[in-house]
């Protein structure tokens, strides 16, 4: 068996879009729009995956956004929180730079990494993320050591 990817449903592209891209620094490596079915799929990927991969824009573990478009009277679906299904994780270079990026983008760090190594935010539709230190824990540092916890995460 092989990762291939997650799927996450969500109601703003625009917004998730910032938020998997500008924010996490994933690429999108394909995307179909079906006219006929009334949603768009956005395959994202980390830059790390995509190079060491054998073949670029395949293979690599993807998050796939699923968009389902309005109906003709404007509506869209409630998917709920996506609690429900666990959290996607990823491996960082830095947790505090990452964090820090997020902050002033005005994402809540739901989790901060106050021990250096782990911490948890929610993307525009609630989906969590797990982010964890790569290697051995960064020290402890403000402001992240007082951070109380947000939310749920």
């Amino acid at each position: 068996m092989r990762y291939l990817h997650t799927m996450v449903r969500v109601h703003d592209l625009d917004a998730s879009l910032k938020f998997y891209c500008d924010g996490l620094g994933l690429k999108q490596v394909r995307r179909m729009d079906s006219e006929a079915g009334r949603y768009s799929l956005i395959f994202l990927a980390a830059e790390r995956d995509l190079q060491s991969e054998p073949a670029p824009g395949r293979g690599a573990p993807h998050v796939e956004l699923t968009y389902n478009w309005p109906d003709e009277n404007g509506n869209v679906e409630d998917y709920g929180g996506g609690r429900n299904f666990g959290h996607l994780a990823y491996e960082v270079d830095d947790i505090y730079a990452l964090c820090q990026h997020l902050m002033d983008m005005g994402v809540v760090i739901n989790r901060p990494p106050r021990d250096g190594n782990m911490a948890f935010v929610r993307s525009p539709d609630n989906i969590s993320f797990e982010f964890l230190q790569k290697g051995k824990p960064l020290p402890p540092q403000e402001p992240w050591v007082s951070m109380p916890n947000v939310g749920e995460w």
